[in-house]
């Protein structure tokens, strides 16, 4: 943890950084507009210092409980994607990266624009060749 209360993440002999978000209880309003999720996909690459690789990718598809927009953003250094479920205002986000990037800025920018009730965090430094290194966050 640094002094002004971050962590970046942060691991020897590792390929990557995935930090993933299951949050429940959104901005109903948010969660439905293709607009905000856009707006929030362009801070929060700017915001963990991040190369976007084209324009995002936001699709509404699905039916029942599984409908919702999707989103993919490609970066440099590999993607974050995300649904967003309109039947439940829940949220399923995965931040993927080779490259190291400040955990609580990506979970602040999230809260800013969605809201959530509910969140569980989760942070995985991925190597084909090591152990599991998993944590959840709090």
């Amino acid at each position: 943890m640094r002094s002004n209360g971050t962590r970046k993440a942060k691991s020897k002999g590792s390929w990557g950084y995935h930090l993933t978000i299951d949050a429940g209880g959104c901005d109903h309003d948010a969660l439905r507009s293709k607009a905000t999720i856009a707006a929030f996909t362009k801070e929060l690459v700017a915001k963990i210092d991040m190369v976007a690789y084209g324009k995002p990718r936001i699709v509404m598809f699905g039916e029942g409980n599984k409908k919702g927009y999707t989103l993919i953003q490609l970066i440099e250094t590999s993607n974050i994607a995300a649904h967003f479920v309109e039947e439940t205002d829940d949220i399923y986000l995965d931040i993927f990266s080779c490259k190291k990037f400040m955990l609580n800025d990506a979970i602040a920018v999230f809260k800013k624009y969605f809201k959530p009730a509910t969140m569980v965090k989760r942070f995985v430094v991925r190597q084909a060749k090591c152990k599991k290194m998993t944590r959840k966050l709090k």
